[in-house]
This record gives C-alpha cells, sequence and structure tokens, in this order.
C-alpha cells in the first residue's frame, strides 16, 4: 500500500489574486482551475516541475475562515518551499517582490531564510546539505 499528499488547502480571500501573486512572484505552475458553480474553484499551485503535494486555493466563504487567512498556523511557518539553487531563488524572489523576514542564514540542516506570501502566511525557503 502507497499513500501521498496530494494537496495542502490554503485560504484565500480571492482565487485570483492569489493565483496572480503564487504564479508571478513565486514562478508556481498553475495545475488545475476548474469551476465548481456558485462561485466556487478547484485551483491547484505548485512549484514548476513539481510533481508531488500542491496548494489547493480554497477562497474563505465563512468569516471564521476570512479570519483565518494569512493566520492559519498560528504565525508559525507551515509551508517550506526546498530549492536546490537557493541564491539564484532568493534573489529571483528578491526582484519579483516577496517579501523575506529576515537575512538568508546557515542552519544544520541547510540554507534558509523565512518569507511571507500575500497574506502574510510565513515561509521557509530552504536548500538541504548533503
Amino acid at each position: 500500500m502507497s499513500q501521498s499528499l496530494a494537496q495542502l488547502t490554503l485560504l484565500v480571500h480571492d482565487y485570483d489574486e492569489a493565483i496572480a501573486w503564487y504564479t508571478r512572484r513565486l514562478g508556481f505552475t498553475l495545475r488545475e482551475d476548474t469551476p465548481l458553480g456558485s462561485g466556487k474553484r478547484w485551483v491547484v499551485v505548485a512549484p514548476p516541475g513539481s510533481t508531488g503535494t500542491g496548494l489547493l486555493l480554497a477562497q474563505a466563504a465563512t468569516d471564521e475562515q476570512r479570519a483565518a487567512v494569512g493566520r492559519q498556523a498560528g504565525g508559525r511557518v507551515f509551508l517550506f518551499l526546498r530549492t536546490d539553487d537557493f541564491w539564484s531563488d532568493y534573489r529571483r524572489m528578491l526582484a519579483a517582490g516577496v517579501t523575506f523576514r529576515e537575512t538568508p542564514r546557515e542552519e544544520p540542516y541547510a540554507t534558509v531564510a523565512v518569507f511571507e506570501d500575500l497574506y502574510g502566511n510565513p515561509w521557509d525557503l530552504l536548500q538541504g546539505k548533503g
């Protein structure tokens, strides 16, 4: 038996602004954008070349969901963007207007820097060592 994570849901305020940010600023690929009726859509983005887990962008529909946009993990990093060329991606993301909360640092496990998505969710950009 084999299992894998297909998608992780990320609450967003607006489908189109989220698609634009992830595809233009992070360079993600729009894997799917399927209308489901009543204004709902099935929207999946993923890093270019990725065949694994994608982000399901879910437009917040209730007050509780809207309040959670940008704070889905209580301010903790919960999304990790792994790269095989940290400095190239870091410079490209800076040039695209991505906000980094810190300067890159060397950790025993990776070169890492925390950045924010368009709603303030913290992410790690990291390149593992070894």
